[in-house]
């Protein structure tokens, strides 16, 4: 039934991506709004976008920031944006205008941001500066002035800790933060307490991202590994087992298919072919956890990966400095997927029918009474 499936996908599906070609240097993140009808991206030339997604067309840009941009979010309406950079800011922008409504200012470069699903409350993550340890700090917009919950990260074994992503959980039940030392925890958005602490990967994690409900999370590290797990209880479900280090994946919302992103290390790229650095993005089964097709075009190391919520198309950020906007071909749109149980009993019944003469048409005796009836 796989090979079917990987048979069909590699000779029917065909790619037609959008180039878009307003970034100067490396992508840090690309990510659809609510609704899907918009892309926001990011990367290291300071200088936001936002693109229409069916066509690929720009739509304008948030000027004000003096570094990297390593994390934005939007919130549910898409009334305004959020952006994390290393310029040390957290900057609150109109989507509509563009323009800067509020700047919050944090100790040290800020990794992440992420919106609460109140709309109003948000929360970061800045990395260890001079003396200052890494933070998570939660904001509400209306007061600029300074965090209303500030969370120390202290050194461990005397080694200071970098965060990489922050969540909301579902509800705003908790904050999820993931570390480069593969260690995941979740945080009382109230108190600041640790709740919950998840050894998740044996080196760095790089990305993680949640389904739209927020019942399942998909790590991405790069010790080589994606892994999926249960959003509610934390329990481990599946892994997915790669040759490169995995910089981002995320979970179609209208399959179950996984899309991993990553290649070589960015240091090396200049001196290895795209063939050899493998930039392509890899489609995984969910729960069958078998790759089973790729989609190539990108020079460089694949940064972020981002699924429009209807499944129909999807966005790659690479360190090439291109975002690729991917449409789904109608072959993709109406594959399913097989049930191996199924194909193996229909094969099984096949060969019966094969070897075992036709046998005659069952009669069938009715209930008069029912009949009647």
């Amino acid at each position: 039934w796989l090979w079917k499936t990987i048979a069909k996908f590699k000779n029917k599906v065909t790619m037609r991506p959008f180039l878009l070609q307003g970034h100067e240097r490396p992508i840090t993140v690309v990510k659809y709004n609510a609704d899907g009808d918009l892309l926001f991206t990011a990367s290291k030339d300071q200088i936001p976008s936002v693109w229409r997604s069916e066509n690929g067309e720009r739509l304008g840009t948030f000027h004000g920031h003096k570094g990297t941009i390593w994390d934005l979010d939007v919130d549910r309406f898409t009334n305004c944006l959020l952006t994390a950079s290393a310029d040390a800011t957290v900057k609150l922008w109109s989507c509509e205008t563009g323009e800067c409504l509020e700047t919050f200012v944090h100790r040290g470069p800020v990794r992440g941001v992420c919106w609460a699903e109140d709309n109003r409350r948000f929360a970061t993550i800045s990395d260890p500066f001079v003396e200052h340890n890494a933070k998570i700090m939660v904001w509400d917009i209306e007061q600029p002035d300074g965090p209303i919950l500030e969370i120390d990260l202290p050194k461990i074994d005397g080694k200071r800790v970098n965060s990489t992503n922050i969540w909301w959980t579902y509800l705003n039940e908790h904050i999820f933060v993931s570390m480069d030392n593969g260690v995941m925890r979740l945080y009382s958005p109230e108190t600041g307490n640790m709740v919950k602490e998840i050894v998740g990967h044996e080196k760095k994690v790089n990305r993680v991202q949640f389904n739209r409900e927020k019942t399942l999370a998909l790590t991405s590290s790069a010790d080589f590994t994606s892994k999926l797990y249960d959003a509610v209880n934390w329990t481990h479900l599946y892994t997915y087992k790669t040759d490169r280090p995995v910089n981002d994946a995320v979970i179609s919302e209208t399959k179950d298919h996984i899309l991993l992103g990553g290649g070589q290390e960015a240091m090396s790229v200049t001196t290895t072919s795209g063939k050899v650095g493998k930039f392509e993005t890899r489609f995984f089964h969910l729960v069958y956890q078998e790759e089973f097709g790729t989609v190539k075009g990108h020079f460089g190391p694949i940064n972020a990966l981002a699924i429009n919520p209807n499944g129909r198309n999807y966005a790659s950020g690479a360190e090439d400095g291109y975002v690729r906007l991917h449409f789904f071909d109608k072959s993709y749109l109406d594959m399913k997927d097989p049930v191996p149980e199924a194909d193996d009993e229909e094969g099984a019944e096949e060969s019966k029918e094969d070897k075992a003469p036709a046998a005659p048409k069952p009669h069938h005796e009715y209930d008069e009474s029912i009949m009647d009836a």
